[in-house]
């Protein structure tokens, strides 16, 4: 009996055997290998002979009896150099290839275009320079075609007007010349060409899309000239020289300054009015520098409600200990001010007093429940709220090592120990772990909403951990103006009703580039101009002097060159101006964890050397998709 159980278990091995190798695109695989093989690239894929390309493959997908390969997503893999010939224009029945935000370079591809079944092609965030094909049929089911942020030089081939299934069309910032040709396009719903060297008359059959999409040239437009994007980069290579403007422009230029100086005496006002408050409130001469919270907190006179605590908190006080706490104001936001109140049994915590805003106690107290339930490493619990109809309080963890922002940014030009690149992997890491817990949570929907270096601590195990969660969310009903001053803002958002997890990881990417540069997101040079960090490095990227993006105080640690690279194209890859255009957290941290291995729980302690190289335990490869721009 046992014999024949064997006999039928080695039967139906044999079965699954053959049917596997009947089922696998057996050429596919081996041009894939070629490929890889040969490119060169620092994120490691997990393709191997004897495994199953359609089932474990990174980044590929196939038909459904397995027979082809029809898919193939490589972003941000780090290959650098040409595409090698004779490799992926063997995956004849291809028909989406994305190779966006790595080095490839050189001429187009004549590999890709020998696939004549691609329907999406995006080769976004590269090296390639040349010029575009100039038979675009022979993609005759081209949908999407995304080219942007290359070096491409030339014209604007007429035979993309052969697509007549395509959809989406990015060329920006390139550096194509001459004329648009009249593209009659049908299907065509996204267009962008903007910031290239593009001179002439915007043809007819494209002027049905916004002023947007052309942006950066020297388009005219009948008899008005579209100007120049204010976010143009100040090293962009696109000329600037002025058109001539008619009589209406001119007026409108004046009212525009004469409105803008207004705004701008407004806002010295303001800023004053602050600083002399701050003063004040916290380090002016006439005061100490703390005062008891219950002197800040007005609500204090007229309580109705009590301090909730979560479970699982250890803390021991009252409202009435919170209260009689001296408080030191630590920073000022969008959402409120925050405190570092010291109780009287030696306690600190941070108490979060949201400003005056018409948020019901039944909403104040859902939303706190679900930050509350919030338990993760990366992410810094709230401990307990408060609500009254005068006044809001947070409660979180007080971290006594002080935020990243003081670690980059403080005493900069004086004696310092500086932040090592392993101390700012393990905060990339770990604030990325704490972000990707929270956008899963309440269904999904959970948005932070704030991240900012100031917001970043340190966990026990030294790796980054996300704070001030809630504020944002909470807030959010009130359609909150955003000051577009701290740099971490993604360009969509106006106002808070409008954060979400694609500007998260926006705000996330910002973030990414401070621990590069060590600079911070809007700063002011010796002559006072200011720098937006991402339309900086941006610029830089754009003029191959990539080696500038990176912080002076990382070029004493060696063999780190690809890790910083590595980094800086997650970077780029989440702060791309479209949000649809953005990975998921998600892909963001599995991308970060490739750059190294580092592992949760054997990391090298902060007094270590960075010249350490821990373990990281990554998770299995998840599929970044595809996207039009």
């Amino acid at each position: 009996m046992g014999v024949m159980k064997f006999m039928l278990f080695l039967i139906f091995l044999f079965q699954d055997v053959i049917l596997l190798a009947i089922s696998e695109p057996v050429e596919d695989k081996q041009a894939l290998l070629d490929f890889s093989q040969v490119i060169y690239h620092f994120r490691a894929l997990n393709w191997h002979g004897d495994t199953s390309a359609c089932r474990n493959w990174d980044g590929v997908t196939c038909s459904e009896d397995e027979s082809r390969v029809i898919a193939l997503r490589l972003p941000a893999v780090g290959f650098r150099g040409s595409i090698p010939e004779n490799t992926l224009s063997r995956l004849s029945a291809l028909e989406v290839l994305s190779l966006r935000l790595n080095f490839l370079s050189g001429p187009f591809p004549s590999d890709i275009a020998k696939l004549g079944n691609l329907t999406s092609l995006n080769l976004q965030s590269n090296n390639f320079s040349g010029s575009l094909p100039l038979d675009f049929s022979v993609w005759p089911n081209l949908v999407i075609f995304n080219v942007s942020n290359n070096r491409f030089t030339g014209s604007v081939p007429s035979s993309i007007s052969n697509l007549t299934h395509l959809v989406a069309l990015n060329l920006s910032n390139n550096f194509l010349s001459g004329e648009l040709p009249d593209l009659i396009l049908p299907s065509l719903r996204l267009l962008d060409v903007s910031y290239n060297n593009l001179t002439g008359k915007v043809p007819e059959s494209l002027r049905k899309f916004p002023s947007s999409a052309f942006l950066g040239n020297k388009f005219t437009l009948e008899n008005i000239t579209i100007p120049p994007s204010s976010d143009l980069p100040p090293n962009d290579h696109h000329s600037k020289k002025s058109s001539k403007l008619s009589g209406i422009a001119i007026t409108g230029i004046v009212i525009g300054s004469c409105v803008l100086g207004f705004a701008v005496l407004a806002l010295f006002l303001i800023v004053c009015y602050s600083n002399r408050e701050g003063k004040n409130d916290v380090l002016g001469r006439s005061q100490p520098k703390e005062k008891a919270l219950m002197k800040v907190v007005s609500g204090s006179q007229n309580r109705n409600s009590s301090l909730v605590f979560f479970e699982g908190c250890v803390l021991a006080f009252d409202l009435e200990d919170l209260l009689r706490a001296s408080a030191e104001v630590l920073g000022k936001g969008t959402f409120g001010t925050t405190y570092k109140a010291a109780l009287e049994d030696s306690t600190t915590v941070v108490v979060k007093r949201l400003r005056e805003g018409s948020v019901g106690r039944r909403e104040f107290e859902q939303q706190m429940e679900v930050v509350g339930s919030i338990k993760h490493e990366n992410v810094a619990a709230l401990r307990a709220y408060y609500y009254s109809k005068d006044e809001k309080l947070m409660v979180y963890d007080y971290y006594r090592e002080g935020s990243l922002s003081a670690m980059l940014h403080a005493n900069r030009d004086q004696k310092r120990t500086p932040l090592g690149w392993e101390a700012r992997l393990r905060i990339a890491v770990g604030a990325a772990r704490g972000i990707t817990h929270i956008h899963t949570q309440n269904n999904g929907r959970l948005v932070h909403g704030n991240i900012k270096a100031s917001n970043i601590f340190l966990n026990s195990q030294k790796h980054g951990c996300i704070s001030d969660l809630g504020p944002a969310t909470l807030m959010s009903p009130m359609a909150t103006p955003v000051i577009k001053t701290s740099g971490y803002r993604a360009p969509e958002v106006t106002d808070t009703r409008k954060v979400s997890q694609a500007s998260d990881v926006y705000s996330f990417g910002v973030l990414l580039l401070e621990l590069l540069t060590g600079k911070s997101p809007i700063h002011t040079t010796s002559s006072d101009e200011v720098i937006h960090l991402v339309r900086w490095v941006h610029s830089v990227v754009r003029e191959e002097w990539t080696a500038e993006v990176f912080d002076l105080e990382l070029m004493r640690y060696p063999n780190i060159e690809e890790e910083m690279l590595g980094m800086l194209q997650v970077a780029m890859s989440c702060v791309e101006r479209v949000p649809e255009q953005r990975p998921k957290m998600m892909d963001v941290l599995k991308m970060l964890e490739d750059i190294r291995k580092i592992s949760t729980g054997q990391l090298s302690s902060e007094n270590k050397s960075d010249d350490s190289t821990p373990t990281l335990i990554t998770p299995p490869a998840a599929d970044m998709g595809t996207s039009y721009i």
